[in-house]
């Protein structure tokens, strides 16, 4: 890695702040033309040698728009116009972010698909996108489930290959860069399908970036820092962190992999200061021997879409050190001076979606910090409101549990053809971001559960994520990780809790009965719902992830229904 800092001046950061027409659909190209370091390599893509050892590969600036420019070049060879949305089911790492950046200057609307979906869900998904075109890594599939429906059959379906191996000839395509308008659409993001088929949000060119301008001044990014970015690059949360290191000119790697057994390799040949992912990779992170090595210089986690467990987050932010400047005097310890690095990291748990359009919550732990079961902290500044709302639309007084809402300009301008779905999201002038919680008299608010995943027993709504984060924490020398689901009981007795639980490598000879017994102490303790049954995954097939690495808890209660009614 270069010596030569890739990082924009301070001066530049802050006039990105208000440039007018920056977007989601041009932000290299004013990237480009704002960074006076715009040859200095700072993205990195990764692979292993044939030895095994980590190469990392860093790309400019300008090496990021020969990259678009010749990708668009194809797209363009291929009669993609702009409007038009194209199926994109490459690998994560750079390259969907490649494809993106070619079909936004064109102004086309790439629909990006992570390649794990189901090549028959993907098929139906992309048709109801009416994708024009589709590239992926892997046609083979896809073409099967085509020949099966002929009619959905899009015009062409490409292999990536053919579009890296374009030779767009000298210089960029021709005409200019697309212009777009602040309500051109720029992407379509579908989500983890966690709560059924899913979804195709759209991304708007001002809206996306709307909310993250302060990210240009506040957002760490000084010489020393380097960003692992370990989201899916073909979701909302990767790309966009990639927006913000672009126009930062942040070093960082895009990770393609987001298992520990990849990351920590890269890790240890990087050294991030910082670290952004789904909780996906901080369970792996957190379990076991930690990454002391990798992550002896990260003073930052950032962790977005769902908010993460206590029982993770107190083992990561042993590790690392936080340089002076980082540290807020609310963040010291009593006592501590500030004039120099703290031993530990921060874990920045951020509550966002892609509808939401970045993480709008955000809870800041340190090592000093007392635990606070699902605090998501308060809202950010980009919410012009947030609030929990009742059925009707009504605000709740504090500690009443309700519908989490928020009106702000970053949420999506609904589902892409489905304008019956958009409207059954929006109440009363708020968006619902599908959760439920509660906030407090000091404005904080309380992540307890997805509105799908709710519990609904005789006794009441018992809500899912309080109860997995005792088993997380209070049980951690038994359990790993988990996830706590509604089945039906016998008749009469409504849904009941139970937990899909992975233990600790340790405890591999611990039977479920036992675990049922120490986690319903713990859980009688805390005042909450104890479990009628817990199901050990015994491999990984026994814990469903969609095509994002969430847990379908859908498919887990189906896979359960009947474990109780006989």
């Amino acid at each position: 890695m270069s010596e030569t800092t890739s990082i924009a001046p301070l001066e530049v950061r802050r006039r990105l702040m208000t440039e007018p027409g920056l977007g989601a659909g041009n932000f290299l190209d004013h990237a480009l033309a704002a960074n006076p370091n715009r040859d200095v390599p700072f993205v990195y893509s990764h692979h292993d040698d044939h030895l095994g050892r980590v190469v990392l590969r860093g790309h400019s600036l300008t090496d990021l728009a020969a990259l678009r420019d010749r990708y668009a070049g194809w797209y363009r060879a291929n009669g993609v116009r702009p409007g038009e949305p194209v199926g994109v089911v490459v690998g994560e790492g750079l390259q969907p972010l490649i494809h993106f950046l070619a079909l936004t200057s064109l102004g086309a609307v790439p629909a990006m698909v992570n390649d794990a979906m189901r090549p028959d869900i993907m098929a139906g998904y992309l048709a109801h996108v009416g994708a024009v075109g589709v590239v992926a890594d892997d046609t083979t599939r896809l073409q099967a489930a085509y020949r099966n429906n002929p009619r959905e059959r899009p015009r062409f379906v490409a292999p990536s290959s053919e579009v890296r191996a374009h030779d767009a000839g000298s210089g960029t395509p021709d005409g200019e860069p697309y212009r777009h308008a602040p309500d051109d659409v720029v992407g379509l993001i579908h989500s983890s399908g966690t709560t059924g088929v899913p979804k195709s949000t759209i991304l708007g060119h001002l809206q996306f970036w709307d909310g993250k301008q302060p990210r240009m001044v506040r957002f760490p990014a000084e010489p020393y820092d380097r960003l692992m970015s370990l989201m899916p690059h073909t979701h909302a949360g990767g790309l966009s962190y990639f927006l913000t290191a672009v126009l930062l000119g942040l070093p960082t790697v895009v990770m393609s992999d987001w298992r520990r057994v990849a990351v920590e390799p890269v890790m240890e040949a990087f050294q991030p200061t910082m670290l952004a992912s789904f909780p996906r990779t901080f369970v792996e992170l957190a379990t076991g021997d930690l990454p002391v090595k990798g992550a002896a210089k990260v003073h930052s986690w950032f962790n977005t879409g769902d908010s993460a467990h206590h029982g993770h987050i107190r083992r990561l932010v042993r590790l690392g050190e936080r340089p002076a400047g980082l540290i807020k005097p609310w963040l010291l310890p009593g006592g501590a001076a500030s004039d120099g690095p703290l031993p530990g990291s921060q874990f920045v748990d951020g509550l966002g979606s892609s509808e939401m359009g970045m993480a709008l919550f955000g809870q800041v732990t340190t090592p000093e910090t007392p635990r606070n079961d699902r605090c998501v902290g308060k809202a950010q500044e980009a919410v012009t409101r947030a609030a929990v709302l009742d059925e009707d639309g009504e605000e709740v007084p504090d500690g009443t549990v309700g519908l989490l809402a928020v009106i702000t300009p970053s949420r999506t301008p609904g589902y892409w053809n489905d304008p019956k779905l958009t409207g059954s999201f929006e109440l009363n002038g708020y968006w619902l971001t599908g959760d439920v919680a509660r906030r407090d008299g000091e404005g904080n608010f309380y992540h307890l559960d997805r509105t799908m995943d709710v519990i609904d027993t005789v006794d009441g709504p018992v809500y899912s994520l309080p109860v997995e984060e005792v088993l997380i924490a209070d049980c951690a020398d038994l359990v790993q990780d988990c996830s706590v689901i509604g089945v039906p009981g016998r008749p009469g007795e409504g849904q009941r809790p139970i937990a899909v639980v992975v233990l600790q490598a340790e405890a591999g000879d611990v039977t479920a009965d036992e675990v049922r017994e120490r986690a319903n102490k713990a859980l009688a303790e805390a005042g909450l719902a104890t479990l009628a049954a817990v199901v050990v995954a015994r491999d990984e097939a026994d814990v469903p992830l969609g095509p994002t690495g969430k847990v379908l808890k859908r498919e887990l209660r189906t896979r359960h229904a009947t474990l109780l009614a006989g």
